[in-house]
């Protein structure tokens, strides 16, 4: 009699990501025979790596022959550069099935023999917590402080205390990100202890006549800018612009009512360079600053506070987004006007990480919304969220080499960074049952008593085993098994528990199922084709939720030498995922990090 299985369709979220894995397969399969990708080995690696998917095999094989018939469409340029820029952590060796110990590194910095020692900075704004985006600045700047033996800066760029304001808890959350990443920093500054340096340099620039104090209306501003025009206020001689800025400071000019501007190039093709504003009048009496209050009431805009700490921090190699392309023009102006050399600038292209949202508003939005729950939420790509899924740092640094600082946009899949926390975690993480929405099965003619020797890993016998036993009561014991198994048996079917014995089904009801024992070996499951399942011995184990990376909860039982696990383990469920333990008390309770 021919089964009939239930099939269960996949999830819009599981298609995309599925779809991904699918082609990066694809692409790799292609090149390794000369551009013409087969869907055969394609669908054999894919189950593999995720043998659950085995149960989805009529979706997953019509996904296979559409990605397969897209990818046999390009050329092998095509399917080279495709591959390189949406899959970057496979490695080029590993398109020729050879095992590869090398890892990547990063690209030389320019010009690095100019200077005695290099020097690089992380500059996050401390009004929000760290993402997977934050982590490729940090990441590269310290490994090319290290690469060549110089120093890493973390600076607190806090000097908005009304449109971007600054959060005392999030200075310590992004130095608790930097010490988890294992990223020690060699000097700290926080700019709003520097106000009276940026002060120094804003009455140095107007003495020069480099600037001028602007009270002109925002508008009118806008419009002359636009126009290549000059303010009135932009020929004022240095000693009328020194008292416009006294006035600044001492409060006769209120916020709005006046503005230090950089002169630049008045014909300069962005208008955004034009004149650009380098410091201004924020009232701190209605919006005060979280470490200096109301003490100061003029203060710097981005690229003035920025250009001149890196000058003064003696920075050699910025390394930041494309976007910051036109505040280099505008720091350049600003550097010629006090006599300084700009510094080397690395500017990489935006990064994005397929259903993840790395903005921080949105981020901001969501929790202000009740979207979220917290900062690690699971459904979040912040440095929290990963850190409590069980994602390791070595996989975040891995992954960021890979990228590297390339000026081309990337557009990263789940699976690119699970690919390397995979490569990271197998080798160490214990292995355990748990049967998720469990149902129970009750095998008969069991002839005697049972012990499953299992390993806690199946390549390293020698961590240890965990036992399971199995006492038969007249002839019978009763097992509990995930409903995603349960789902697939039907009568006359034979199955094996992994590592116990192999059964026939016999009955299958809506709360039960009824089997029989049929033998003992795995030679003879092979033989008869019966699928592995994992199993619990009912009445045992511990409850267990697994909170998933949609914020959905998993719940089930798990295995009772579970109850000896601790906190912060990363440990895989057989035939469901690797799992970091988040709490041990009356029930388990664990993240999913990924399969």
């Amino acid at each position: 009699m021919k089964l009939k299985i239930k099939w269960q369709a996949l999830t819009p979220d599981e298609e995309r990501e599925t779809r991904e894995v699918i082609r990066k397969i694809a692409l790799i399969n292609a090149l390794r025979y000369g551009g013409k990708a087969r869907p055969e080995p394609v669908l054999g690696k894919l189950l593999g790596e995720r043998p659950h998917l085995k149960a989805r095999i009529k979706e997953v094989t019509s996904i296979i022959t559409e990605v397969v018939r897209e990818v046999n469409k390009l050329s092998l340029d095509e399917q080279r550069k495709l591959l390189k820029e949406k899959y970057p952590e496979v490695l080029w060796d590993e398109l020729f099935g050879e095992q590869v110990e090398e890892k990547r590194v990063l690209p030389p910095l320019p010009n690095a023999e100019k200077y005695e020692k290099i020097v690089t900075r992380f500059s996050p704004n401390p009004d929000c917590v760290l993402h997977l985006g934050s982590a490729r600045a940090i990441v590269l700047s310290y490994e090319y402080a290290k690469m060549y033996k110089g120093a890493f800066c973390l600076r607190f760029e806090d000097t908005d205390p009304k449109m971007k304001k600054p959060m005392l808890r999030f200075y310590d959350s992004i130095r608790e990100d930097l010490t988890w990443l294992g990223y020690k920093w060699d000097a700290e500054f926080i700019q709003s202890d520097r106000l009276p340096i940026y002060y120094e340099h804003a009455e140095k620039i107007l003495k020069n006549g480099h600037a001028y104090v602007c009270t002109c209306k925002r508008k009118d501003v806008q419009e002359k800018v636009r126009d290549r025009q000059p303010c009135p206020c932009r020929d004022l001689a240095p000693n009328e612009n020194l008292l416009r800025w006294e006035r600044m400071l001492n409060g006769t000019s209120g916020e709005g009512e006046a503005v230090v501007r950089i002169k630049t190039d008045l014909e300069h093709p962005n208008p955004a360079v034009r004149d650009w504003p380098a410091l201004r009048i924020i009232d701190t009496e209605k919006y005060p600053h979280p470490i200096v209050g109301s003490k100061y009431r003029v203060w710097p805009l981005y690229n003035f506070a920025c250009g001149i700490d890196d000058h003064m921090m003696g920075i050699t190699h910025i390394i930041r987004g494309k976007e910051h392309l036109t505040n280099q023009i505008r720091q350049e102006y600003m550097y010629r006007h006090f006599g300084w050399k700009y510094p080397e600038a690395i500017h990489y292209g935006r990064l994005k990480i397929t259903g993840a949202s790395l903005s921080k508003s949105t981020i901001l939005q969501g929790l202000r919304n009740g979207l979220f729950k917290h900062w690690d939420d699971p459904r979040l790509a912040t440095l929290a969220a990963l850190r409590r899924r069980g994602i390791t740092p070595e996989a975040i640094k891995r992954l960021m080499i890979d990228v590297g600082p390339k000026a081309a946009d990337v557009v990263l899949s789940w699976e690119n960074l699970y690919a390397h926390n995979r490569k990271t975690i197998d080798p160490v993480a214990t292995r355990y049952f748990f049967v998720h929405n469990p149902r129970k099965l009750t095998v008969k003619n069991i002839s005697r008593a049972f012990t499953a020797k299992i390993p806690l890993h199946p390549d390293h016998p020698e961590r240890g085993f965990r036992s399971l036993k199995i006492k038969p009561e007249k002839g019978e014991t009763s097992f509990l098994v995930s409903s995603d198994d349960a789902n697939r048996m039907r009568r006359g079917r034979k199955i094996r528990f992994m590592e116990l014995f192999n059964f026939q089904v016999e009955k299958v009801k809506k709360d039960w199922i009824e089997g029989i024992f049929h033998s003992e070996s795995y030679e003879e499951a092979k033989k008869i084709g019966a699928p592995l399942i994992h199993w619990i011995p009912v009445d045992s184990g511990v409850s267990c939720e697994v909170v998933m990376p949609d914020a959905s909860v998993a719940m089930g039982i798990a295995e009772e030498a579970c109850k000896e696990l601790r906190p912060n383990q990363i440990i895989q469920f057989e035939r469901f995922g690797f799992v970091r333990v988040d709490n041990v008390n009356k029930k388990l309770t664990v993240y999913f990090a990924h399969r």
